[in-house]
């Protein structure tokens, strides 16, 4: 059996399955603390022992996540590919608009034809942007019960602006806890950073 072939031809399925098995992963209470005590061996010292402020932690989380990101995302997308894909999708989109202004319809009816080798090129970069999303989640849900398990058990604030002083685990935004803000804002400055430095282009 192929493996690389089956991969390759349904990876956007395979990879939407494995995110819905995560998202329900996250509804399991007990495989959550299950999860978030097995990571607690390996971060708990941090904590425990260094006593590193919990803000500062998830700061150094987010970076790590980005980091394996980014390289994940280096070798699993053809970044040159896929600008070249959307130069030739925005030439076809110009011309194609062009053609109908002017009411060309042999140019039109040429498009059309070119249209859809034009749409499978673009199908084909999208499945691509989502492989490396199985590989990504692997590392970041673990990450993300560690910090449920160790919010549970620890007080911990942190001061955001416009957002004011809030308790790590309490929701700030609709039902969006504090450190998940936080996290996510981290991610997303640390992430830019990196894949400037890595020079990868952008999703």
């Amino acid at each position: 059996m192929n493996f690389r072939k089956i991969w390759g031809e349904y990876s956007i399925w395979l990879t939407f399955g494995f995110m819905f098995l995560m998202m329900w992963a996250y509804t399991v209470p007990w495989l959550r603390q299950d999860v978030g005590q097995n990571m607690d061996a390996a971060f708990a010292p941090f904590v425990t022992e260094f006593n590193i402020p919990f803000y500062v932690l998830i700061i150094g989380l987010s970076g790590l996540t980005g980091l394996y990101s980014s390289i994940v995302q280096k070798y699993t997308i053809d970044y040159e590919k896929m600008t070249e894909s959307q130069e030739r999708m925005k030439e076809f989109q110009a011309e194609y608009r062009e053609a109908q202004l002017s009411q060309d319809e042999k140019k039109i009816k040429k498009l059309e034809a070119k249209k859809d080798r034009v749409m499978k090129e673009q199908l084909e970069m999208s499945q691509q942007q989502f492989k490396p999303m199985a590989y990504i989640l692997v590392l970041t849900v673990p990450i993300f019960f560690w910090l449920l398990y160790r919010l549970s058990q620890i007080k911990s604030t942190i001061t955001m602006p416009y957002l004011g002083t809030h308790n790590l685990p309490e929701a700030v935004i609709w039902v969006i806890p504090a450190w998940m803000i936080w996290y996510m804002v981290c991610s997303i400055t640390l992430s830019q950073v990196i894949r400037k430095s890595l020079n990868i282009g952008g999703l």
